[in-house]
């Protein structure tokens, strides 16, 4: 592209220079110019023409050949990318392979350390050798994976699980790591969760392994917590939801985009001395959207992480997990000794590898089920025994020289004269994945084992496919199950889908708070003795007593980011998104916008700048939870909210505005221009910023009449389910004589008769009072 601009503008100088030389030579030699006669005229018009075509041809033809080389050489690129791709694969792929021969013989071999009766240091050893290699393992696996994600050769294999199985290997797996670091490792599964469900096991445990083994690995101390939901959709289709929340150091917020990028690890200079290559996130982030599901992080730095992750199944059983019974389960043992599952005498095994390690392994692995083994170290030499014996299991390996293990099966089952025609031939190979499980069962295979293979898996393997004539199975030990490091919960709490939340300017009462589910976060009064929570600590009455003494200075404060990230982040452990209804961003001492820079850190926490406070805050509050408890998602739930606003009356009758005037709302000369002439001023929420819309002259009952009849002449249908009569320092039969006032007019279901809160008064003073309702709106308009 660089050189087609190039040959462009030498194209247009060329035209330019011809076009200048033409004009310098009219204007200098005019005796050459000649007049020209129709006839000529047309002859050299028609010259011109052909010069013109002559020259655009040139151009087109240009353009074209620039065009075509352009395309050879992206093609070119192209090329060389895809085999740069394959090759990367084909090494990644032949990593894996190699890798994994050796770490079979260190896991192999350490488990024979480990079923005899060794002494605690030597045992101590050979658990720590196994955790290492079965890490080293982990991330083979993962650059296994993420090779395949780029080539796009990744797929899905899905199955029927028992998800029970599947959540107690996961946390046998981690408990101990976890222990390690003293850290309490919490399970909370809902009981009604499908015992049986149908998708991709192996990757959800993936997924799992990483998530929880990444919390585990950046939390000092503390807990890690896995807590498992289902929500049912249409059909069988179940959506089922993993939480996993640490008490580590947390993210920064700036390193939040690159959380799920591929070999990079966030905050380096925290996490030099923390192993792990990066690659763990990623590939749980595309394992999620190759199934459809998504994963949300709220994050405090230095405070925690939470990840959620939803991943869509099918349901394959009615039938609930229930209540797990982690000691009926026996998945997480203490080290007992080792006990055969069977024994088998007269049964005969052929174990197929090219390497000597392999051969040893498997025939120490199996030595205790006292099966006659038999070892050949090619292809060759196995059609050799095949020829003679006649064996019921044969275990092959498939990258061999001269014939490889595919081959040699195909080999075996047409061999003529050979015994083996029909025995079960089990691949036991280093190449994994699941899509190589297809290939050798397509192959002709009767099983799939992946190297390095535990004895367990051996033992079960060969057990599956001997005749049971042949087999004596063994009474095992029973083995103790793990207890202490792994709280699991008792009564499980199942978390909301979506939580309302707000602050303690919304003047809602504790009747209303509880019977809606809505978490106040409070806001803050400060005094010259110090700072107080709002309405926990300091009461309205008293304050506005504090104020009227001389020189006492009293401010309304609004939570800082920190104090919102806290809040949101204790919240998210009761539900999955949090929708926090704030007051207007356009009033003094408002905490909207800090609220809003808090849910930033949040993937899941929405907040909503309400352009109201007091009970209009509240009101929308209330259809909030109203909304979510009818399950609606929480951007629809913000999308009806944005409706609601214009709908919100919320106003205030005062009976001065000194106090609004101290703390800046009003000049102090308006303030006093007020309170000279006996005047009644009425606030009012116009487009988030409060305004004094109305005054009254006279006494304040008559004010009163007036603004109450005033307030009821709004344009729509009035919501007539509830009012809220907030007010300062007003007396109970005066509230009374209000309320009847009230009813005169206009009768509500519910009249709810609220004391405003102490960061409210403050720029209220006493004598004030107000009501708030909204009109019926039209969630389609």
């Amino acid at each position: 592209m660089v050189v087609e601009g190039r040959e462009k503008y030498v194209l247009l100088v060329l035209d330019a220079i011809i076009a200048a030389g033409c004009y310098l030579l009219a204007y200098m030699q005019p005796e050459l110019i000649t007049m020209h006669d129709t006839r000529s005229a047309y002859v050299d018009s028609y010259i011109s023409l052909l010069i013109v075509c002559m020259m655009l041809s040139l151009m087109v033809g240009f353009e074209i050949w620039i065009m075509h080389r352009e395309k050879e050489l992206s093609d070119e690129k192209s090329k060389e990318i895809e085999a740069l791709n394959q090759s990367q694969n084909r090494f990644f792929s032949s990593m894996s392979h190699e890798i994994r021969t050796p770490i079979n013989t260190i896991i192999g071999l350490n488990e024979m350390i480990l079923r005899q009766n060794a002494s605690d240091e030597i045992n101590e050893d050979a658990t720590n050798i196994q955790a290492a290699s079965k890490m080293l393992l982990h991330l083979i696996n993962d650059i296994l994976d993420m090779s395949k994600f780029e080539s796009g050769q990744m797929e899905l294999n899905p199955v029927e699980y028992h998800t029970g199985d599947m959540l107690s290997d996961v946390v046998g797996m981690l408990w101990l790591k976890a222990k390690e670091k003293d850290l309490l490792f919490q399970v909370d599964i809902s009981p009604e969760l499908p015992s049986m469900l149908y998708g991709d096991e192996v990757r959800i445990k993936q997924i799992l392994i990483n998530v929880i083994n990444n919390a585990i690995k950046y939390t000092a101390s503390g807990s890690v917590r896995l807590q498992i939901q289902c929500e049912k959709e249409s059909g069988k289709k179940v959506n089922v939801i993993y939480t996993v929340s640490d008490t580590g150091m947390g993210i920064k917020k700036e390193s939040m985009p690159y959380l799920f990028t591929a070999f990079k690890r966030v905050d380096e200079g925290k996490n030099r001395y923390i192993e792990g290559t990066g690659l763990g996130l990623s590939i749980v982030k595309q394992f999620v959207d190759l199934m459809g599901g998504k994963i949300t992080v709220n994050s405090v730095y230095t405070k925690g992480s939470t990840f959620v992750i939803e991943i869509p199944q099918i349901r394959a059983s009615e039938d609930a997990v229930g209540k797990i019974d982690i000691e009926n389960r026996q998945r997480y043992k203490t080290k007992d000794e080792y006990v055969e599952s069977f024994t088998a005498p007269e049964a005969k095994v052929l174990v197929v590898d090219d390497t000597a390690a392999n051969l040893l392994v498997v025939t120490k692995l199996l030595s205790a089920t006292k099966v006659q083994l038999d070892t050949a170290a090619s292809g060759i030499e196995a059609l050799k025994k095949t020829l003679d014996t006649a064996y019921h299991v044969i275990l092959m390996d498939h990258l061999m020289p001269h014939m490889d293990g595919v081959a040699c099966m195909h080999a075996i089952r047409t061999q003529t004269g050979g015994l083996c025609q029909k025995s079960r031939i089990i691949a036991l190979t280093a190449n994994a994945g699941s899509d190589m499980e297809a290939f050798y069962l397509k192959e002709g295979f009767d099983g799939y084992l992946v190297k390095p293979v535990s004895g367990e898996n051996l033992e079960n393997t060969l057990y599956r496919f001997l005749p049971r004539s042949i087999v004596t199975v063994t009474t095992s030990k029973k083995n103790s199950a793990v207890k202490g490091s792994i709280a699991w919960i008792e009564n499980h709490k199942k978390k909301a889908q979506t939580l309302v939340t707000t602050e303690s300017v919304a003047d809602l009462p504790r009747e209303l708070l509880e019977k809606y589910h809505i978490s106040v976060l409070l806001h803050m009064v400060m005094t010259r003795d110090g700072l107080f929570l709002d309405g926990a600590e300091v009461e309205p009455r008293g304050l506005l007593e504090y104020m009227n003494e001389k020189g006492s200075y009293v401010e309304a404060k609004s939570p800082s980011v920190e104090a919102h990230e806290d809040f949101f982040s204790d919240q998210l452990e009761n539900a999955h998104n949090i929708i926090h209804i704030s007051i207007s961003s356009r009033v003094e001492h408002s905490g909207c916008l800090a609220a809003m820079d808090a849910a930033n850190e949040f993937d899941n926490v929405f907040v909503v700048d309400t352009g109201h406070l007091s009970n209009g805050q509240g009101l929308m509050a209330i259809e909030a939870a109203r909304l979510a408890e009818d399950g609606l998602h929480p951007e629809e739930i913000r999308k009806r909210m944005e409706q609601m606003k214009a709908h919100v009356h919320t106003s205030f009758i005062v009976d001065t505005l000194a106090y609004m005037a101290r703390a800046g709302q009003v000049s102090a000369r308006i303030a006093g221009l007020t309170n000279a002439f006996m005047m009644h001023p009425v606030l009012a929420m116009k487009k988030g910023t409060i305004k004094v819309s109305t005054i009254y002259f006279g006494t304040k009952e008559n004010a009163w009449e007036k603004y109450i009849r005033s307030v009821f002449r709004v344009k729509g249908i009035i919501d007539t389910r509830i009012l809220f009569l907030t007010y300062v320092g007003i007396a109970r039969k005066d509230l009374e004589h209000i309320r009847d006032m009230v009813g005169k007019i206009i009768q509500f279901d519910e009249i709810y008769i609220q004391k405003a809160s102490p960061a409210i008064a403050v720029n209220c003073g006493p004598g004030t009072f107000g009501l708030m309702f909204y009109t019926k709106y039209d969630s389609n308009e």
